[in-house]
């Protein structure tokens, strides 16, 4: 992919440089709702309210108990990030630029607004607006804040475990996530979700997630499709290979030996890299229709 003169985006939140805040965490208001616990249990028992005596009068002697409790939620730095993932980085802030651009301008010849998403890059583990997410997470999409979340280690995990490296490869997996983004501004996630939860099983909630990713992969091919000048000869074969790599089967079988198709939650391989084909080659919205 042809990457290094183009434009970056400016909806990059790169929090590498520090941790999340610890999924327990509150702050000081946090702290106290587990102090009130903690004082009934000490003043039951002798014992207990000998430990409660003691932290009284150090507090008193200037030390305060709860910074115990707040070394425990406070967000801890860390190491700058990695002179070595900084091409990396830019390629992302590329790649989410492009996407930009394009979707920008697929919204506006359907006399639509394309609000673009923020992308976080963040190391080891992140607080979302859907929650808590470790690196073992993977790159996912949150609706509730519109926001791409990416722990670059991922790119190597990619490379490493799934055999699928290459710079397009990469960029797949972002332009797929910014499909779930898209998804998000159109109502289908929204339309998903009250699909899963009426869903009379859960394997027919399955099929509904399903539907999601094979869409969202679809969209990817779409953007893909409007990559002028850009791509360069066997990109589309590393964005399909890593299609491959991680579909659900292919997944399975080299975890646990068999398949399981009704907990499939992403797509066969074939099936993720039939429907990136398919955005691929149309470039159009109405291609990508999987029936959610």
């Amino acid at each position: 992919m042809k990457w290094e003169d183009l434009r970056r985006s400016n909806n990059i939140e790169d929090l590498r440089s520090s941790t999340s805040q610890s999924r327990f965490s509150g702050g000081g208001r946090g702290n106290m709702r587990m102090l009130v616990p903690l004082v009934q249990f000490l003043l039951g028992n002798k014992i207990g309210r000998i430990i409660l005596l003691v932290g009284v009068i150090a507090y008193f002697l200037g030390f305060n108990p709860l910074a115990l409790l707040e070394q425990s939620t406070t967000p801890q730095q860390v190491s700058k990030p990695l002179a070595s993932e900084q091409k990396t980085a830019e390629f992302v802030s590329v790649v989410l630029a492009q996407t930009e651009d394009i979707w920008t301008k697929l919204f506006q010849e359907a006399n639509a607004r394309y609000e673009e998403p923020k992308l976080v890059m963040f190391r080891g583990g992140v607080q979302s607006g859907c929650g808590y997410a470790s690196r073992q997470t993977g790159p996912f999409y949150c609706p509730a804040d519109k926001k791409v979340y990416l722990d670059l280690s991922f790119f190597d995990e990619l490379k490493n475990r799934y055999s699928a490296g290459g710079d397009f490869a990469q960029a797949y997996v972002i332009a797929h996530e910014v499909g779930h983004h898209v998804q998000n501004l159109l109502g289908t996630l929204d339309k998903s979700h009250r699909a899963m939860q009426m869903a009379a099983s859960k394997t027919k909630a399955n099929s509904v997630q399903v539907k999601v990713e094979l869409q969202a992969d679809c969209y990817a091919g779409i953007w893909a499709h409007y990559l002028e000048g850009v791509l360069e000869e066997g990109d589309i074969q590393e964005a399909l290979h890593a299609a491959s790599a991680i579909g659900d089967d292919t997944l399975q079988k080299q975890a646990q030996g068999y398949v399981v198709p009704d907990s499939f939650t992403h797509g066969s391989s074939e099936e993720r890299m039939r429907w990136f084909s398919q955005g691929y080659k149309s470039g159009k919205l109405e291609a990508c229709e999987t029936g959610i």
